[in-house]
């Protein structure tokens, strides 16, 4: 099928499914989520294909909901007569068939592994995202965080909150600040961090090596560590975060975040929540991910 947000590509027994809005950042707009999941299913019904590669185009993996021109792209599924509806935005959020957490997931339901391939900013809902995934390869200047801890939004998947212990969840909570690659890997969030000239090869060497085993060798293992996790409420941790994150949008300092966004651009209304913090854009340039490391939109099999 045609993709609007995205490319896909089968090669090598690898599907990879390469975000594509690197003008933006790869951040998430409607059909997004949607064509993640086609993507997914696509892959998942191809007997050819025993693993899921995940990554972005351009310098950035995902940084997160594109909220640009003030969120209206969302408007049909979170507004009614241009106001919030608080009932449509949990009836949505928390749809199977039209929340993007659940279409998320489908990276987790996969029983195929799927490795995330992480660099540049890796934030917001494209952690959420990123860290759905099986096993997640970053270079080791990336940086992965939540800042909408700070405003405007809720842990949505709670893979932050299963992949961290209770100390260091605590803190990235309350807090937002983001990881490097490295760092993510010493806190036990992430699998590997490698420098970015490495990143393809580390992730294409990893997939070939899953797709050495069976696909039903891999299935097993997948669903058995997958349902400990869901037995120790995965599900209603899913359930509350998008209600929460829809609430924390609409607070009065979010709707004062949104509306400076709107009207100063995105840039002025992250300054003024980053500022206090000195990260994210407000970091200095070698606390950022390295503009440089640049990931070419085609696919893997056409560079071949």
């Amino acid at each position: 099928m045609p993709y609007e947000t995205l490319l896909y590509d089968t090669a090598d027994a690898v599907a990879t499914i390469t975000l594509n809005r690197p003008e933006r950042l790869n951040t998430i707009v409607p059909p997004m989520p949607e064509e993640l999941e086609a993507a997914v299913h696509a892959a998942i019904g191809d007997p050819a294909v025993k693993v899921i590669v995940l990554r972005g185009a351009g310098r950035a993996f995902c940084a997160g909901f594109d909220f640009g021109g003030g969120f209206h792209h969302w408007d049909e599924a979170l507004t009614t007569n241009g106001a919030w509806d608080a009932g449509k935005d949990f009836s949505v959020a928390t749809s199977e068939s039209q929340g993007a957490v659940p279409r998320f997931m489908s990276l987790w339901r996969s029983p195929k592994p799927v490795i995330a391939q992480v660099h540049g900013w890796c934030v917001g809902g494209g952690s959420d995202m990123a860290l759905c995934a099986d096993l997640v390869i970053a270079s080791e200047d990336a940086r992965i965080g939540t800042s909408y801890s700070r405003m405007w939004g809720c842990y949505l998947t709670g893979m932050w909150l299963y992949r961290l212990g209770l100390t260091r969840a605590k803190e990235y909570a309350l807090t937002g600040k983001p990881l490097s690659g490295l760092e993510a890997v010493e806190a036990g969030l992430i699998n590997a961090a490698v420098p970015f000239e490495r990143l393809a090869a580390e992730v294409h060497e990893r997939a070939l090596q899953l797709a050495a085993i069976p696909v039903s060798q891999l299935t097993a293992m997948k669903l058995i560590v997958n349902q400990a996790y869901e037995n120790m409420g995965l599900a209603s941790t899913q359930l509350l975060g998008p209600i929460l994150d829809g609430l924390m949008r609409n607070t009065p300092e979010a709707k004062s975040f949104i509306d400076l966004a709107s009207s100063e651009g995105v840039g002025a209304a992250v300054s003024r929540r980053d500022a206090p913090f000195g990260d994210y854009s407000q970091a200095p340039a070698d606390q950022q991910p390295n503009p440089r490391n640049v990931v070419a939109a085609e696919p893997p099999s056409e560079r071949r």
